[in-house]
């Protein structure tokens, strides 16, 4: 059985009349006579009772309208299908971010592709930093993240969309907690708080670059899996750590504060990025509304656009972000 025969068996159902049906698909009387004797011989029974004035259904053409319905449906469905999925219209994403300063940003972006484009799933993954996510990007196990890169990879596409302070979290009992801004010199003899090396976090690179430019090698006190661990560290005056300030903006840090940094590198930026190469119809569709969710700020610095489109006006503004985690 195949699908003309199942649409011919249909049109003659419905109209009970040969000459009404070829017209309704557009063909002439003796091809479709033809076909559904071919349909009657495949089944090994007659599906209507014909005279020279009336065309009825028999008992087993009768069975068969249900069933070929929803064969015409199921076809429907998967045309409809493929169509959605060519213009972005449902798919899966893959998501990655890590720490509370993604989640305010994540969370609108979310919110905003559920309420336009239903069919497109985002799977969130909320554990990955740095060097980390990159790699998870290249091999094609993320589609896109939230990060902060010193420089765009080879392969991928990024494009600024928040900037960032670098901050000083410390014990609300430390001498320099009530101070406007800190130096990063005057915390030398400090033992710090930080993510583990093999996080790839970048805000751990940050301190450890800035610290020698300070003249000082950070002594690391307590490594830790997350921010909230890191926050916990601080408040129990296990040491300081160096932050951006939308991370603890997005909790309430109980017995921290938070100083902002003084000097000349205060400033980074969070991105988006994704594989230059790839064509996923979603993914541009997810890309094109963080344009209106998480637009790149006024003042951002003007990057070098990457050397191929993945077909989304999403890729104007792409760059190289500062240095981040």
């Amino acid at each position: 059985m195949e699908l003309h025969h199942v649409r011919a068996f249909l049109a003659v159902a419905e109209e009970l009349h040969f000459g009404r049906a070829a017209q309704r698909l557009h063909m002439a009387q003796p091809p479709l006579s033809r076909t559904i004797k071919q349909l009657e011989r495949h089944l090994g029974c007659p599906l209507f009772e014909r005279t020279t004035r009336t065309v009825r259904l028999t008992p087993q053409g009768e069975a068969l309208i249900g069933p070929a319905q929803e064969i015409i449906r199921a076809v429907e469905h998967a045309e409809r299908a493929v169509a959605h999925a060519e213009a972005g219209e449902i798919g899966r994403v893959r998501v990655g971010f890590a720490g509370p300063s993604s989640h305010e940003l994540i969370s609108e972006l979310a919110r905003t592709v559920r309420r336009t484009s239903p069919g497109i799933e985002l799977e969130l993954s909320s554990v990955t930093y740095g060097t980390e996510v990159v790699g998870q990007l290249l091999a094609g196990d993320l589609d896109v993240a939230m990060v902060r890169l010193a420089t765009t990879p080879p392969g991928l596409a990024s494009r600024i969309i928040r900037e960032e302070r670098y901050v000083v979290a410390m014990p609300d009992s430390h001498p320099l907690a009530e101070e406007p801004e800190v130096h990063l010199a005057d915390l030398a003899d400090e033992g710090w708080v930080t993510l583990s090396a093999s996080s790839g976090s970048l805000v751990r690179e940050a301190l450890l670059e800035m610290a020698q430019d300070a003249g000082f090698v950070p002594r690391i006190a307590q490594q830790a899996p997350d921010s909230w661990t890191i926050m916990a560290l601080v408040a129990a005056g296990v040491g300081v750590s160096l932050t951006i300030d939308t991370a603890f903006a997005a909790v309430d840090p109980s017995k921290v504060r938070v100083v902002p940094l003084a000097g000349e590198q205060t400033h980074t930026y969070a991105s988006l990025a994704w594989r230059e190469e790839d064509r996923s119809p979603a993914l541009a569709r997810v890309i094109a509304l963080s344009e209106q969710v998480l637009p790149t700020p006024p003042d951002a610095p003007v990057r070098a656009a990457p050397r191929a489109e993945a077909g989304s006006r999403a890729r104007r503004g792409r760059g190289t972000p500062s240095r981040g985690g």
